[in-house]
């Protein structure tokens, strides 16, 4: 099964079950390489909704210290493949990625190069 690293909202209980319909189980890990970085929401909608003006994001830094926690989930390939679109709606893309655990699994970072 496909391993995946959220350090957002994949994390909540909520979008858990709007996404896969169902509780996911995970263990903390670190994202290496990668720092905190916040992406603007330029949708009116989209923050009224959630009451945020941006989303979390991660950047790829030269910086081999740098780490961000999350989780890090077992998922379906089915469930990969919702959680694409759902991710894809806010323009962010999934690449693959080593964990502090020394596993490699999927994480969605902003794609810049995609409309907002």
């Amino acid at each position: 099964m496909p391993l995946l690293f959220s350090y957002g909202t994949l994390q909540q209980d909520d979008v858990q079950l709007l996404t896969f319909g169902r509780r996911l189980n995970g263990h903390t890990d670190e994202l290496l390489g990668f720092e905190h970085a916040l992406v603007t929401i330029d949708d009116p909608q989209v923050v009224a909704a959630t009451g945020k003006t941006h989303h979390a994001n991660v950047t790829f830094t030269t910086n081999e210290g740098s780490r961000v926690p999350g989780t890090v989930f077992e998922v379906t390939d089915g469930e990969l493949a919702r959680v694409d679109k759902y991710e894809a709606a806010f323009s962010y893309r999934r690449v693959a990625a080593t964990l502090a655990s020394g596993r490699q699994a999927w994480v969605y970072v902003y794609d810049r190069g995609s409309p907002s």
